[in-house]
């Protein structure tokens, strides 16, 4: 049963990936919404029932139906309530939808963009109308019609349009101060570069600066925020964590000790070599021959 899953799991992932978009219905927690790289995908999801979602610094506690929009480059986690919740959900990656004006205008989207409103109550004739776009994304996608890809790319700025009409909900608590929040958001974003799944793709979220860049403050101010509420500084994270998924690498991969290194964001395996051994006082090799 297990491998059954697995491999469900993995053909989903790959279709996605090949087609950069995927559009489904959810009945009774269906387990497609959990089987996809939020690092690579932005969703947009239709559901009614009774839920909580930890966005970023924000927490929505929705009942009925709500339009969600979930960005890849934000960290985010979805609480089902009700035992059963019914609705569309549709994934798409960004080199799908580009298209000159329409990739800009995805990134400075008010339900996209970092500090923006993720979450929309949805009356019951939206909900209706709403309903029939995702239908016929589901349909289109499943057919031969040659410029599919572009009909879909237009009804998911019909809905981002039709969003935009609408009000955004404000039912959210803010945690405890501005500095927790930051903490907290930076914490989640930093989990969410792990694990390191290919050497292909490596680490780019290396420095405090990086991830200040990323949420959009000054480093400093990031700085300030982790070290009082986490008693380290934003590097001392960063490193911690990158030594943790180095030593899963090496104790539990066949790869080289260079493709771990460009895996983890390093152009030279010295470069690598030398930010180990100061870590852990000991080399990539000799952990590696440690652990056999």
């Amino acid at each position: 049963m297990k491998e059954k899953v697995t491999r469900v799991i993995s053909e989903f992932n790959s279709e996605l990936k090949l087609q950069g978009f995927k559009a489904f219905q959810i009945e009774n927690d269906s387990n497609d919404t959990r089987t996809y790289s939020r690092k690579d995908f932005y969703k947009i999801c239709l559901t009614t029932g009774k839920s909580k979602i930890h966005y970023s610094d924000k927490t929505f506690e929705q009942e009925g139906t709500v339009l969600f929009f979930g960005n890849p480059h934000i960290p985010y986690s979805w609480e089902t309530i009700s035992t059963v919740y019914v609705g569309y959900t549709i994934l798409f990656s960004e080199e799908f939808f580009k298209n000159s004006e329409r990739s800009e205008s995805l990134q400075q989207s008010s339900f996209f963009k970092i500090g923006g409103t993720p979450v929309l109550k949805i009356t019951e004739e939206q909900r209706r109308f709403l309903n029939t776009i995702f239908q016929k994304m589901m349909a289109e996608q499943e057919s031969d019609y040659v410029f599919k890809d572009e009909l879909i790319r237009n009804y998911i700025s019909l809905i981002i349009h039709e969003s935009l009409k609408m009000e955004p909900s404000e039912q959210y608590d803010h945690n405890r101060n501005a500095a927790s929040r930051l903490s907290s958001v930076f914490l989640e974003l930093l989990e969410r570069q792990f694990p390191v799944e290919t050497a292909s793709n490596p680490l780019t979220l290396k420095t405090a600066q990086h991830y200040a860049q990323h949420l959009n403050v000054h480093t400093n101010y990031l700085n300030r925020a982790v070290k009082e509420v986490t008693g380290k500084s934003t590097t001392n994270h960063i490193t911690e964590r990158i030594i943790t998924e180095a030593k899963a690498l090496l104790q539990h991969t066949d790869w080289s000790i260079s493709e771990i290194a460009y895996a983890l964001g390093y152009e030279y395996p010295t470069y690598f070599n030398n930010f180990f051994k100061k870590a852990t006082g000991t080399n990539p090799k000799s952990f590696r021959a440690a652990e056999v």
